[in-house]
């Protein structure tokens, strides 16, 4: 993923989920050099106050937002645009039997590669399995969620 016009904060959260192991260090190089911070961490809970919060722990944890109530606002948006992609719109784990396993992703960074007069925008990725409580009886889901945050 060399070309710059290609290499979007939305694409880059979810290609470093998405690219397999052995080819993940090299996009992981070649983001960074364009000017994207990337996080990555996993999260499996029944509870959706867990989801949020690791996500929001993390990104404090990598140093990927300072303690500012605009950057703290951009996580959690974030994070629940991606829940919802997640839910299909209808969030709900616990109360409805629901369970996800899921691996997750923070970028922050330029929209587009090269371009700093939009200033910095945040992504998240929520990948990963959801279904009810029983092994075998989920499904893959994907949601992303992406705000300003400067």
């Amino acid at each position: 993923m060399q070309d710059h016009e290609f290499m979007t904060i939305g694409r880059i959260a979810l290609l470093v989920l998405l690219y397999p192991e052995e080819e993940k260090e090299k996009l992981l190089e070649q983001a960074q050099k364009a000017g994207f911070s990337i996080c990555m961490g996993r999260v499996g809970s029944m509870d959706s106050g867990k989801i949020f919060a690791a996500v929001s722990t993390a990104a404090k944890r990598e140093g990927m937002i300072r303690d500012l109530y605009r950057e703290e606002h951009a996580v959690y948006h974030s994070t629940l645009e991606a829940y919802n992609g997640i839910c299909r719109g209808q969030p709900g784990l616990s109360n409805v039997l629901r369970s996800a396993g899921l691996s997750f992703s923070i970028v922050r960074g330029p929209r587009h590669a090269g371009d700093r007069e939009d200033g910095d925008w945040l992504a998240v990725v929520l990948f990963g399995n959801f279904g009810a409580p029983i092994r075998g009886s989920e499904h893959e889901v994907i949601g992303m969620g992406m705000n300003p945050i400067s």
